[in-house]
């Protein structure tokens, strides 16, 4: 019998509070409900676009709008930000909406057993490497 996964809270709030300072550097200046900010980064586009601002959260959609394939989707994901927390955590990815803390697994689905980490985790890797290549912001059209 395999052992259960217990998520680290302490490790996860580490990775959300990184995840939110960093984002926070990348938002268009203006975090009003659709606005929205392009970012060429080696080659590849992405796009930030505010989908909700509230007092307290702001919804951001991030997504890869280039180059184009043919034979997957481009990467695209929905965070959510909480100022008052500091903490910017995933909501929503690839068509996977509510991530559950940990799965058992096997499971229907095929969510890893750290699905929710993991996907945090992919975030920060991605906004780190935004950062270390220097993104460039294009005007939008």
């Amino acid at each position: 019998m395999t052992q259960r996964y217990t998520p680290d809270f302490p490790e996860m709030m580490r990775l959300n509070e990184t995840n939110y300072a960093q984002l926070r550097r990348l938002l268009p200046r203006d975090e009003r409900e659709g606005e929205s900010i392009t970012y060429q980064i080696n080659g590849a586009r992405y796009r930030l676009t505010v989908e909700e601002s509230t007092r307290y959260t702001t919804r951001i959609n991030l997504c890869q709008t280039a180059p184009a394939v043919s034979y997957w989707s481009l990467p695209a994901m929905s965070v959510r930000l909480y100022h008052d927390a500091r903490v910017a955590e995933v909501c929503s990815t690839q068509q996977i909406y509510r991530f559950k803390a940990r799965y058992d697994y096997p499971n229907k689905k095929l969510h890893q057993r750290d699905e929710k980490h993991q996907i945090n985790q992919f975030l920060a890797e991605w906004l780190r490497y935004c950062l270390l290549q220097g993104t460039m912001a294009e005007a939008m059209c």
